[in-house]
């Protein structure tokens, strides 16, 4: 059992290579990356993190209910010539017809995407938007980043960050002697922070970006302008601002600030803007029920390796919504780096 356990990982790691692998060699070749190869890639990825994806067809409904609506206001607003330069460097038609948007069973307090088709929610998320205005605008937000291809460039430098921790972390293993296990993961931490810290600019662009264009589909989707920042404004509440150097995104006072003057700007700018405004999908009560039973269906999901595997690369994943990394990103990064002592040699 224990030898079955062990192969479980070692797949794992493997198939974590490869999909980290992809971006390593067009970064380091210096590649073009066309929609084709971010959607390959995406696709990949969800194997692994497929298991952790909630079945539950009134969650999944209602997500996609949300979906749907910030994907019509992207074509909306593109009918109308919103950055249309960004937008047709090639065919977007996928981004209108194909992208899923999944509830996924994790504590982490993240949203992200692999771009391609594939926007992951977590339900920790969920459980921490206090309304489904906090939690459209995260949903707007990811979207966006596909909108933006930022898996192009931005989200795909973050895999190559951490494509390297773990070939950093695999050279250490080999290399480390007794030591070992100590060596891989401070090779792999080192490359993490380093690689935090060159990427922090560019991240921190893509970000603003995926702020300004989500909004615009958020607003268009019918959701109160005013709502867009509560998110970030809870977060600043529960301490999760920072005004570190080294974070790879905007301090959330200032998407805070970015958002009431969006708002402001939308408003003073259209004077028919509640033209838009539609009723939310679901009322207050009904928000809280499906958070609850979110909740609840994560807990009770039969634990496996499968599942225990597909956590713990969405808990990898940079974070999304904090400038910083968590202590649940930190520990599961940590947990990649001591299991590359798995992998043979």
């Amino acid at each position: 059992m224990k030898h079955e356990t062990r192969n479980d990982w070692v797949m794992w790691m493997r198939a974590m290579l490869l999909i980290f692998g992809l971006a390593l060699t067009g970064a380091g070749v210096g590649c073009t990356v066309d929609d084709s190869v971010v959607r390959a890639q995406a696709n990949d990825a969800h194997k692994q993190i497929d298991r952790a994806v909630l079945t539950d067809p009134v969650l999944n409904d209602y997500v996609a209910q949300i979906g749907r609506r910030v994907v019509m206001a992207a074509r909306e607003a593109v009918k109308a010539g919103y950055e249309q330069d960004n937008l047709f460097r090639e065919d977007p038609q996928w981004m209108f017809e194909d992208v899923k948007f999944h509830l996924v069973a994790s504590d982490t307090l993240n949203a992200f995407t692999t771009g391609g088709q594939h926007v992951y929610l977590y339900t920790e998320l969920f459980a921490t938007s206090a309304t489904e205005d906090e939690f459209a605008a995260v949903v707007a937000h990811e979207f966006a980043h596909i909108f933006g291809r930022h898996v192009h460039n931005g989200m795909r430098r973050q895999y190559a960050i951490l494509g390297s921790a773990l070939a950093a972390g695999a050279a250490g293993y080999a290399l480390g002697g007794d030591d070992r296990e100590q060596v891989a993961m401070m090779l792999a931490g080192g490359t993490l922070v380093g690689g935090q810290f060159v990427g922090a600019g560019f991240s921190r662009k893509d970000e603003d970006q995926a702020d300004k264009f989500g909004f615009r589909f958020y607003v268009i989707g019918g959701w109160d302008p005013d709502r867009f920042g509560d998110f970030f404004r809870q977060m600043v509440a529960k301490g999760y601002d920072t005004s570190d150097p080294m974070a790879s995104h905007p301090q959330l006072s200032q998407r805070v600030k970015n958002a009431e003057r969006r708002a402001a700007e939308w408003k003073n700018e259209r004077p028919d803007w509640q033209r838009h405004r539609q009723p939310n999908i679901v009322g207050p009560q009904r928000f809280a029920e499906l958070r609850d039973r979110a909740r609840k269906l994560t807990r009770s999901m039969p634990k496996d390796k499968s599942l225990e595997a597909a956590q713990l690369m969405l808990a990898a994943f940079p974070s999304c919504v904090a400038p910083t990394a968590q202590p649940s990103q930190t520990k599961a990064r940590k947990r990649v780096a001591e299991l590359l002592q798995d992998i043979p040699q």
